[in-house]
């Protein structure tokens, strides 16, 4: 190969490696801004779509409204009937930047066509990921038809999840040889530990969207004027959520205890599973204050994203503990390749 051949093909693959990692990055703000829609509220600011309010820009007061708009929308407004250009704005906003990402994510797909000819998984599940987002983007107009079918937005918030590990695979494949890892002894023991560590980790996701399905009813019933009674209204699913937090946190203390036991160096595994056991932490500290400072909606949206970063950074360092074995090439640094 000549020296040209070998800078261009260097230059495509840093290009996919920082496009893909943005793509990530954007994903992981895109679930945060769903969270937002959702602790505010403002899930039906647009009642129809992919319009909202019958426009391609939404309004921004009652007067651009048709004289019976409560009667074309009224329905759909779950009862909220009084426009609020604030959940309608929040809502569109989150709409936007869906579609922002869904561009991210079709560049990452154009990035990985070079991979065609000497990784072909990078292009294959790259292609996957932009699929999926457009049925994640049709799924979300079922979340509005469906005026927040709590089945269909848990549906909605795990295709999220499978997205996200999506990329994060291609993300961390394209990465392998060009980033140091550490040697890790005793390999089994912590594959073990870590699907163990994943798949509860997932559980508590889920059980976390039971949790918010009670609290939609609870706040149905109850009404913003009795905040201070949500979390006595949500019943035992709450309180095998709010236990399961220990069991986490303590799987990943005893994540990063075998790590350490079991590695020479600290390097980069070492480092993330550092960064989750702090995440975890912080996750259950965002629980306290939902459960005892009466639902604030700006730990909601926080409490779910760092749940979901969690589990992604979790994948990630399975992905690099096993590099090896599931991606089945080589991990050799080579000096002209380490610009990242």
């Amino acid at each position: 190969m000549t020296n040209s051949r070998l800078i261009d093909e260097n230059n495509s693959n840093s290009l996919f490696r920082k496009l893909a990692l943005l793509t990530v990055v954007v994903v992981y703000i895109l679930i945060l801004i769903g969270g937002i829609v959702r602790s505010t509220g403002s899930g039906m600011g647009c009642p129809d779509w992919p319009k909202c309010f019958g426009s391609w820009v939404p309004p921004t007061e009652i007067s651009q409204l048709p004289p019976n708009y409560q009667e074309i929308y009224g329905a759909k407004l779950k009862g909220e009937i009084e426009f609020n250009a604030t959940k309608t704005w929040i809502e569109y906003l989150n709409r936007l930047f869906g579609v922002f990402t869904g561009i991210l994510i079709f560049g990452t797909l154009l990035a990985s066509i070079p991979f065609l000819k000497k990784d072909r998984p990078v292009f294959y599940m790259s292609l996957a990921a932009f699929l999926l987002t457009g049925f994640q983007g049709w799924l979300g107009s079922k979340v509005v038809s469906a005026e927040l079918s709590p089945f269909i937005v848990t549906l909605h918030m795990l295709l999220a999840i499978v997205i996200v590990f999506v990329l994060l695979y291609v993300t961390a494949r394209s990465y392998s040889g060009y980033v140091d890892v550490e040697k890790v002894q005793n390999r089994g023991i912590l594959n073990k530990w870590l699907k163990w560590t994943i798949s509860l980790s997932l559980l508590q996701v889920v059980i976390g969207t039971q949790v918010r399905e009670a609290m939609d009813v609870a706040i149905t019933g109850l009404g913003n004027a009795q905040r201070d009674k949500w979390i006595d209204n949500l019943g035992i699913v709450f309180y095998i959520h709010r236990s399961f937090s220990i069991v986490i946190f303590l799987l990943h203390a005893g994540l990063l205890y075998l790590l350490t036991k079991n590695s020479q160096t600290k390097g980069l595994i070492h480092k993330l599973s550092s960064a989750l056991l702090w995440i975890v932490f912080v996750e259950i500290i965002t629980g306290v204050i939902l459960a005892y400072l009466n639902v604030p909606p700006v730990a909601q949206p926080i409490h779910l994203t760092l749940a979901i970063v969690s589990v992604g950074v979790q994948f990630v360092v399975w992905l690099l503990l096993n590099a090896e074995s599931v991606f089945k090439k080589k991990r050799v640094l080579r000096a002209e390749n380490m610009n990242v």
